[in-house]
């Protein structure tokens, strides 16, 4: 029992200090696309459309997500799920440091925002294999009754690598003058992932394959084509998990992107302060995410889900309203990102992993959660920035209240997508359960 557990515990952690690096990585390109890339990388006489187009190459990374999902989905569901995670971390880690080194504009004209398109493409690749193999690893070695708290702790990979990239920003930009900050000291972020991608593909290296996949191979009951077969067996599935996807993908992109550029710009607030804001919600998720994982195996997945979806969604109305009428005040401003993005957003993130991977039986599991989890990226996260941005301009800068119905819709599918799952699960018709499977089956609503 203490050989499991210990491997379990080894397992949670390179799953946890990958998808951080992973996280870092990707959300370092989000924070900075409408502070930094936008003036380096897109000049235009318009602001609006140099941050719109500064965002377009935000939402290229999650359009390619899908297609390394199904890439590493099939080979992950055919060969292993540990092989997978050590090949996602090193096209993230090298993407991410050559951004670093690309010249601007002013330098080298049109090749750089196609240089940064190209990289962005392959973080997005990379990305798309690795957020479904790090929660498995988790998932699959757990006890059954203990799958949600155990497979959210990777989630808060996510939280740490928005609170480093966020971090590390805040520093420079605390630390620098302007011009050294847009001149040189941003790169400083990126080239750092370097140095990061070393100590987690080391980690990740000294880790087992999980046993389910194990009895999989065993077995011999591979997939052909995985995709094929999820796609045929499961589209039911698939739909319900994009659309509970959905939730997920629009606030936090509405919070943890979106916010710091309408902060700045149309509320005023200094540059640091709202990136230190973001910093503070993303570290009080690092507590609430394991609970919203924990609460979900004791009170049911799909019930904390929709609730938690809900609450998350209507949550924008009162943030905004804060943000608009606060005076100023940065303590207010925290407040109203903190409680809607560290606590409530947790509700959803937290039992979001285990959720899906109760979607799919372990053979297709991989390739299924992969999918619909990048798949719905691209609506729900790739376009939110750009959406958001078009919203505000048409209601104006004083009336971000399209932005906060668009979140509030978004929490609506979700919460209804959750309820069809609770239904199904009871039923017992949403997939046919490997036999690990059968104990989240009962407690999934």
């Amino acid at each position: 029992m203490s050989e499991t557990k210990g491997g379990l515990g080894r397992v949670v952690t390179a799953s946890l200090i990958g998808a951080t690096i992973e996280w870092y990585d990707f959300f370092l390109y989000g924070v900075v696309a409408g502070i930094v890339l936008n003036k380096l990388y897109f000049p235009a006489s318009d602001p609006l459309v140099s941050t719109l187009l500064a965002y377009s190459t935000f939402a290229v990374g999650f359009v390619t997500r899908p297609l390394g999902g199904v890439i590493f989905g099939h080979f992950g569901d055919k060969i292993g799920r540990k092989s997978m995670l050590v090949i996602t971390l090193m096209l993230m880690g090298v993407a991410t440091f050559l951004i670093g080194l690309v010249p601007t504009y002013a330098q080298i004209g049109i090749a750089a925002p196609l240089l940064l398109l190209f990289l962005r493409i392959i973080q997005g690749i990379g990305l798309g294999g690795e957020w479904g193999g790090a929660v498995l690893m988790a998932f699959e070695y757990a006890p059954p009754e203990k799958r949600g708290l155990y497979a959210s702790i990777p989630q808060i990979g996510l939280a740490l690598g928005l609170c480093i990239a966020s971090g590390v920003v805040a520093a420079l930009s605390y630390g620098l003058t302007e011009e050294q900050f847009l001149a040189w000291g941003w790169r400083l972020a990126f080239l750092l992932s370097a140095v990061l991608v070393a100590v987690g593909a080391y980690i990740r290296l000294n880790v087992m394959e999980t046993p389910e996949f194990a009895q999989v191979k065993k077995a011999n009951t591979e997939a052909a084509i995985p995709f094929v077969s999820m796609m045929r067996d499961y589209p039911g599935n698939v739909l319900a998990g994009m659309g509970a996807r959905t939730i997920d993908g629009v606030f936090f992109n509405i919070f943890a992107v979106f916010s710091i550029g309408y902060l700045t710009g149309t509320v005023k607030l200094p540059r640091t302060e709202a990136l230190l804001g973001v910093t503070a919600a993303a570290l009080l998720l690092c507590a609430t995410i394991p609970l919203a994982g924990w609460l979900s195996d004791r009170l049911g997945r799909t019930r904390v889900y929709a609730w938690g979806s809900l609450l998350t969604g209507f949550s924008a109305f009162p943030a905004f309203w804060i943000f608009l009428n606060s005076g100023g005040s940065m303590g207010m401003i925290w407040l109203a990102l903190i409680v809607p993005f560290g606590i409530l957003y947790a509700t959803v993130y937290g039992p979001e992993a285990a959720l899906f991977s109760e979607l799919f039986p372990a053979r297709v599991r991989y390739t299924g959660i992969s999918f619909v989890y990048q798949f719905s990226g691209i609506f729900a996260s790739g376009l939110t920035p750009i959406v958001a941005t078009a919203l505000l301009q048409y209601s104006g800068a004083d009336k971000p209240w399209l932005v906060c119905a668009y979140c509030a819709f978004a929490g609506v599918v979700s919460a209804m997508s959750a309820w069809w799952i609770g239904r199904e699960a009871q039923r017992g018709s949403l997939a046919e359960p490997d036999r690990a499977d059968q104990w989240t089956r009962t407690q999934a609503t």
